[in-house]
């Protein structure tokens, strides 16, 4: 182990051709003082010093540091659109006493070459909420970017109203989207599209360089990363809202928390983006639309599969088809989990099926229904004395007991699996109006030590589980730019 104190900034994105990126420096802020501050994972990334508010605010440049903005492309709500990063700076690559990488980007750090008319910067309550639920997401086990800092910056910056400003930063395994190579395909430049490949093998895959199949088995292995990853939304009733390409990563983090939320009643077309105004990102459209960003992936791939391109298509839509299955094995070994089963039956998907069917017709609290199944508690649920429910129940008991676990395994298994608590949407709002409102971060902050472990069932958490008042308007969110 190396130890360090400190910044470790490394560059190895600026070794791609300068396509991809353009050099710009943080923009100054008047006056960046640090509310948020990540000590777990700053320990981590080795940063072992006292934090400086005027780094995480864009007034200074850590040692080693080289600020670029990336260069990108996406298919947005599905038409392609050139991009870029336009309100957010790549500082370079913390390499961790672990010898890890991790980027590390300022995201509302001013305007850069790609803001298209944006003041490339952000406001305090978007910047909270990605912090929120970016790490309740790392506390639920789920693969995503993390914040290690929130900075306000004394200044304002002009949306509807004149709003309170921030910067945050931003913790990745690599910031490298489907889009990134949407925009490599663009250049129509066969050597820039195998250096952009070549990195992300050596940055996420290293193990495969040597393949006979190199490009082949890495679009196989990021198609079943965000396999995996979308049946763990599915499983926690997470919305991300705006599964764009370019928000889509190699590494199958979750990425870009914008019109983000969790799901509280079960329905499978609930949709909480403001300008998703045709569901396209619905809670049931999750795992299709994973599925049609990682085609628009194989498009750009075909040219590194094979010479002859009938071939290259082949090849990419003999593996492009493996990703239904991965979904639907992570999917269903998922719920068998969170509902205490250790073995497998044929009939166990239908039992499932049946269930989330009993829970949606009856408007069931999705995280509270498995949680009171966990604790045994089936008539702390609306579904209790639904005749339907009641037959199902019956079913479910009579399951477990053909296999041979224990009923503490079997309970130790769900309380693994399923979360006492999640980041209620109420409960964001409610810190995010104290900070924004009132400038108490307390809220937040007390927020953020009961989601570090969801899965701890503690008697703290129990007021966290509580759900919102009825409300006659759906809740709606905004991506904050």
């Amino acid at each position: 182990m190396n130890l360090q104190k400190g910044w470790n900034l490394k560059q190895s994105y600026t070794k791609l051709p300068d396509s991809f990126y353009t050099k710009t420096s943080p923009s100054e802020v008047e006056k960046p003082e640090l509310v948020l501050y990540n000590e777990a994972l700053a320990e981590k990334l080795g940063l072992n010093t006292e934090p400086d508010p005027a780094v995480f605010g864009g007034n200074a440049v850590p040692e080693g540091a080289e600020p670029i903005a990336q260069a990108y492309a996406g298919h947005q709500f599905g038409q392609f659109t050139m991009l870029g990063d336009g309100r957010a700076v790549l500082l370079g690559e913390q390499v961790t006493p672990e010898d890890e990488r991790f980027d590390i980007q300022l995201k509302g750090s001013g305007r850069t070459p790609f803001s298209r008319g944006g003041d490339g910067r952000a406001t305090l309550g978007p910047m909270l909420r990605e912090h929120i639920i970016s790490e309740a997401m790392h506390g639920l086990g789920i693969p995503t970017n993390r914040s290690l800092a929130v900075v306000t910056t004394g200044e304002y910056v002009q949306r509807e109203d004149l709003l309170p400003g921030a910067v945050l930063t931003r913790v990745a395994s690599s910031h490298l989207r489907i889009g990134t190579f949407q925009y490599a395909a663009g250049l129509q430049d066969h050597d820039q599209l195998k250096a952009l490949a070549d990195y992300a093998i050596k940055r996420h895959d290293p193990e495969i360089l040597d393949s006979d199949q190199p490009y082949l088995t890495f679009f196989e292995k990021v198609i079943e990363r965000q396999a995996s990853l979308i049946a763990q939304w599915q499983l926690i009733g997470f919305i991300h809202g705006v599964m764009n390409t370019d928000n889509m990563t190699i590494s199958g983090e979750t990425i870009d928390y914008g019109p983000c939320a969790f799901m509280d009643t079960y329905n499978t077309k609930t949709v909480f983006s403001s300008i998703d105004r045709q569901g396209r990102y619905a809670y049931m459209n999750q795992p299709p639309i994973g599925a049609w960003n990682l085609a628009r992936f194989a498009e750009t791939l075909i040219p590194l599969f094979h010479e002859n391109q009938e071939k290259a298509v082949e090849m990419a839509q003999e593996a492009h088809a493996k990703y239904e299955k991965y979904y639907h094995t992570y999917w269903l070994n998922g719920m068998r989990a969170k509902l205490g089963m250790v073995t497998e039956e044929a009939q166990d998907q239908p039992l499932i099926e049946d269930l989330l069917e009993i829970m949606e017709k009856n408007e069931a609290d999705y995280t509270n229904t498995f949680r009171a199944l966990t604790l045994g508690r089936p008539n702390e649920t609306v579904l209790y004395g639904k005749p339907a429910f009641t037959n199902w129940y019956k079913q479910w008991q009579a399951r477990l007991e053909r296999q041979e676990s224990s009923e503490a395994d079997v309970h130790e298994l769900m309380k693994k699996s399923n979360p006492s608590i999640i980041p209620r949407n109420h409960r964001v709002e409610e810190a995010l109006e104290a900070a924004v409102e009132e400038g108490d971060f307390s809220v937040v902050k007390q927020l953020l030590s009961v989601l570090a472990d969801p899965y701890a069932y503690s008697e703290e958490q129990e007021a966290y589980a509580e759900l919102p008042e009825p409300s006659d308007q759906p809740y709606r969110t905004f991506c904050g730019t």
